[in-house]
């Protein structure tokens, strides 16, 4: 059967890479010391897209709901672990708090958009069900670092007068109110601001990739404002209970913040100096 897009073969692939040794090149003559960071990410960059190319193709072919759940489970866990890393300060559940909200946010989100929107039969359809899950989790993991990572600088660098007011005779949500408003603004930036100038600036992965695949373009455009609208959700979703569950973790029922939030990332500390 005749494809309708232009195939890539891996030496058409190869040739990418160029692109690369440029960006290698410009580091290394503006000592800008990012060479091996650029060709560890490409490196890792290639061999996952690569693994997960040949995992999908087995993946499709799954007709057990079973299965497939954890496949999505294994995925929110390496979700959670990688946001929880890019953060710089950690405190005890933070790894537990990230997998639960992410778990809400993306498979509420994509459960809706599957069953209730595609309305896909079944509804645990591998080829619908694994890429939005992916797509929400994405952003999801996005959005969620960046407000916790927001929300414990916050209380580190304001910790004097959190509490000052909680010695006043503030509640614990009173004092933390504003650095709360302020993490859940910082992880929905992002996905605010690509919605802004998206089909301006940006065209979308998802509607390019279906527009080269042959897909009708305002067909691939409904698709993209779904998923965009889902990603927008789960991010919410996600950061709002990550932000929340943190509060509960550094604030006790005595409304004092606790010394949980000291401890900081070994990793982060090491690349900071």
């Amino acid at each position: 059967m005749e494809t309708s897009y232009i195939q890539i073969s891996y030496a058409q692939l190869s040739l990418a890479t160029l692109f690369i040794a440029i960006n290698v090149g410009l580091s290394f003559g503006l000592r800008l010391g990012l060479e091996q960071s650029l060709a560890i990410a490409s490196l890792r960059m290639v061999i996952q897209l690569l693994m997960v190319g040949y995992i999908l193709q087995w993946v499709f072919t799954l007709s057990n709901p079973v299965l497939i759940i954890l496949l999505a489970l294994g995925m929110t866990v390496i979700a959670g672990i990688s946001s929880v890393n890019r953060t710089r300060r950690r405190f005890a559940g933070i790894y537990w708090n990230n997998f639960i909200s992410l778990l809400s946010g993306s498979f509420l989100v994509t459960g809706i958009v599957v069953s209730g929107i595609l309305r896909v039969q079944p509804w645990y359809e591998p080829q619908y069900l694994i890429p939005f899950l992916g797509m929400v989790l994405g952003n999801a993991l996005t959005g969620t670092s960046l407000s916790l990572d927001r929300f414990m600088e916050d209380l580190t660098s304001r910790r004097g007068e959190i509490e000052a007011l909680l010695s006043l005779g503030a509640t614990r949500w009173e004092a933390a109110h504003q650095s709360i408003k302020e993490a859940l603004r910082t992880g929905m930036i992002p996905t605010i601001n690509s919605m802004m100038v998206m089909g301006l600036v940006s065209l979308p992965g998802m509607m390019t990739g279906q527009i080269l695949a042959g897909a009708n373009p305002s067909d691939a455009i409904r698709y993209q404002i779904v998923i965009i609208f889902a990603q927008a959700s789960g991010t919410a979703i996600a950061i709002i209970g990550v932000i929340i569950l943190a509060f509960f973790a550094l604030f006790n029922q005595n409304h004092q913040l606790t010394d949980l939030l000291i401890q900081k990332s070994p990793n982060k500390a090491k690349v900071k100096s």
